[in-house]
């Protein structure tokens, strides 16, 4: 009996990587991922979100799982013709929760799970296998062309604290 697919589901290319739980790392895991895209034809329309919302998993992960000192932070990296899949991976089994009303204007933080929620084709978060934490996953489907990102740069300014002196 034939199957009909929804979309490919040939992997063009797989990364994955170690982190520490350092403030640091989402910067490095941002230069990993474009890296990684650099090395695909068109792989950088999906940069731009993509960095983006790994950059919010992997803060996340650094700054809000509670797990005993030593621990790393796992990011992979999974690129089909036309959907990247980003999972950072823990090892605290709680699972992430966006805030139940958007963060106050003048509220530093609250807003990576919105922005994740908002910028991505679907999120998630699944217990890892072995049963030692979770894994939080967002796939996201390629920008418009040259890189741009409809309505993007618009949804980040509505959710992002106006900075000193901005209107």
């Amino acid at each position: 009996m034939a199957e009909t697919l929804d979309r490919p589901t040939t992997v063009e290319g797989e990364y994955s990587c170690w982190l520490p739980r350092h403030r640091r790392s989402p910067g490095v895991a941002r230069l990993l991922l474009r890296t990684y895209l650099g090395g695909f034809a068109g792989g950088e329309r999906f940069a731009e979100v993509g960095e983006l919302l790994l950059s919010e998993l992997v803060t996340n992960a650094v700054e809000h799982a509670r797990v005993p000192a030593g621990r790393l932070v796992k990011v992979r990296f999974a690129l089909e013709a036309d959907r990247l899949r980003v999972e950072v991976h823990d090892a605290s089994p709680q699972r992430p929760v966006p805030e139940p009303a958007p963060a106050r204007p003048d509220a530093e933080a609250g807003r990576g799970l919105l922005l994740v929620r908002e910028l991505s084709d679907g999120w998630g978060s699944c217990p890892r296998a072995g049963g030692i934490g979770k894994f939080v996953w967002f796939e996201c489907t390629p920008a418009g062309p040259a890189g741009a990102v409809t309505g993007t740069s618009d949804t980040v300014a509505a959710l992002t604290p106006a900075g000193p002196g901005t209107a």
